[in-house]
C-alpha cells in the first residue's frame, strides 16, 4: 500500500524547517543552507546533481533511503520558486535546471492553474488548484502502488499533518540555530496526532529522527 512519507526533511535545534525571507539568493531562507550541510557530503546528494564521490556511510543512507521507492512526489508552491500569485512569467521552471532531481511526476499545490511542465529525466511537474487531498490522490494515482514524498515546504508538511495523512516522517535535524523562519511544529501537537518517535541515530554533523503514525 502507498505511503505518504516525509524524508530528509532538515530542521534546526529550534524547530525551523527554512529561514526567512525566501529569495533568488536565499531559496531555504536566509541561513536555512545550513540545516543541509550534512546531506551535501553525501554520495547520494553528489550523484543527484551530476557530481561525483561524496561520503557513504549512514548519512548517505538515510539519504538514499528517501528515492526508495518513491513513485511520485507533493511539493509547495515555494518549494518549486520564489514567483508569488499568478505566473506572470512562466520561464520560470524550478529552481534545478533542466533536468530536476526528481525523475518521477511531481505535484506541486498553487491556488494559480499553469499548465504541466515536462522536464529532462523523467520529471513532470503537474499544477493543482484543487487541494491537498486532490494532490494526494493524483500523486497517488501516478506512484502506481509505490510511495509519495512529500518534499515541503514547511506550510505544505504541516497542512496534511493536520489532515492526518502523513504515514512516516524523517527529520534530519541539524546542530544550528536560526531564530526565525518556518517552525514545524507552531500549532501542532504531533504527539495527539498519533506521532511517536520510532528511530533516531546521533551523528557529528546531523541527529536522524523516524517518527511514524499510529493507526
Amino acid at each position: 500500500m502507498s505511503k505518504l512519507r516525509v524524508h530528509s526533511f532538515a530542521l534546526s535545534l529550534d524547530g525551523f524547517g527554512a529561514g526567512p525571507h525566501q529569495d533568488m539568493d536565499n531559496p531555504l531562507g536566509v541561513g536555512g543552507r545550513a540545516l543541509h550541510e550534512w546531506a551535501f557530503a553525501t554520495k547520494t546528494f553528489q550523484k543527484m546533481f551530476g557530481g561525483e564521490g561524496g561520503s557513504t556511510g549512514i548519512d548517505d543512507d538515510f539519504a538514499a533511503a528517501g528515492f526508495s521507492n518513491v513513485g511520485a512526489w507533493i511539493l509547495g508552491r515555494n518549494m518549486f520558486g520564489p514567483i508569488r500569485g499568478p505566473w506572470a512569467d512562466e520561464a520560470w521552471k524550478g529552481w534545478w535546471g533542466e533536468n530536476p532531481p526528481y525523475h518521477v511526476p511531481v505535484f506541486v499545490l498553487t491556488h494559480h492553474p499553469r499548465a504541466s511542465l515536462t522536464m529532462a529525466g523523467g520529471t513532470t511537474f503537474h499544477f493543482v488548484t484543487d487541494g491537498v487531498h486532490a494532490a494526494l490522490q493524483r500523486a497517488t494515482e501516478a506512484a502506481q502502488g509505490r510511495d509519495v514524498r512529500l518534499g515541503g515546504g514547511v506550510a505544505t508538511i504541516q497542512q496534511y499533518l493536520r489532515a492526518r495523512l502523513v504515514d512516516e516522517m524523517y527529520l534530519a535535524i541539524a546542530p544550528v540555530l536560526l531564530g526565525s523562519g518556518e517552525h514545524l511544529f507552531a500549532g501542532l501537537d504531533a504527539a495527539a496526532l498519533g506521532y511517536r518517535c520510532v528511530r533516531h541515530v546521533a551523528m557529528p554533523s546531523v541527529t536522524h529522527v523516524v517518527l511514524a503514525r499510529s493507526a
